[in-house]
């Protein structure tokens, strides 16, 4: 029987790489993003690439609805999810006492609210059916405070600790949840964050290749891991923040994540 998977996010970065490996192993894809347009156009690439069976749903989780209507838009439809992909998100680069604290209630939404209600419906109708898969795109963002990116951060700790706790609860049920953890990956994500300044996205050859992410997550996912570390630099990484005190470790992200420019004039003072 054809299993069918959700991804949110699934327009670009991280989210098309999975949904084209999905669709390359003959899953049926159920697609979500705000645009309808980018939903359109991707569904139909993965109809001509590999005759995947795709439905678009156009949802801007940014709203606190929007995961409520599409778990009822989907019931309603009879599209029973199999394998749930929670990966849209999105950050805001800048120190927080000068961002806009509404754009970030907004990333609060999309990176954990919308998440939370959308992996409670499907995970209790996965523990009924007694079979299941979750990715959730966590981050190496999530083993370290981040300065710079504080709620960004923020956000995805709670995914990480939201997804292992979940995990254990579930376990014994058929059910497994993973999560994937990436880092500076070369997606729209640091357009979206106004965070082409920092020093963190200079080096654009040290960028991981999404589809390379995507191919970790997906893999892991397969085998039921609990989480995977994308890229050996990160794991390293994760590794040595392991090793540092919190407040150590926030120091050195705050010099990595800070302003090109900000460093040139310091230098000069």
């Amino acid at each position: 029987m054809q299993e069918t998977v959700l991804i949110t996010g699934a327009t670009s970065g991280i989210g098309i790489e999975l949904a084209k490996l999905f669709a390359a192993d003959g899953y049926r894809l159920v697609i979500v993003a705000r645009d309808v347009m980018e939903l359109a156009a991707t569904a139909q690439m993965l109809r001509e690439h590999y005759t995947a069976n795709v439905e678009i749903f156009a949802k801007d989780l940014f709203d606190p609805e929007s995961g409520f209507e599409l778990y009822r838009e989907l019931e309603a439809q009879g599209i029973k999810i199999d394998v749930l992909v929670n990966d849209a998100g999105q950050g805001q680069y800048g120190l927080f006492v000068e961002t806009d604290v509404r754009r970030q209630l907004d990333i609060i939404q999309l990176n954990i609210s919308s998440l939370v209600v959308l992996t409670h419906f499907f995970l209790k109708d996965m523990v009924a059916a007694g079979r299941g898969k979750i990715l959730n795109l966590s981050s190496i963002a999530s083993k370290v405070p981040g300065p710079w990116q504080a709620v960004y951060h923020g956000t995805k700790a709670f995914v990480q600790s939201f997804t292992e706790g979940i995990r254990s609860e579930v376990k014994d049920k058929g059910i497994t949840v993973t999560a994937l953890l990436p880092g500076v990956t070369d997606t729209d994500f640091f357009n979206k964050a106004d965070m082409n300044s920092s020093k963190a996205v200079q080096d654009k050859d040290g960028m991981a290749d999404p589809a390379d992410v995507a191919k970790d997550g997906y893999e892991a996912l397969l085998r039921g891991d609990d989480k995977v570390v994308s890229g050996f630099k990160n794991k390293v990484q994760v590794a040595l923040n392991n090793l540092t005190p919190d407040e150590n470790a926030a120091d050195q992200m705050k010099n990595f994540q800070e302003p090109v420019d900000e460093e040139k004039n310091n230098g000069q003072d």
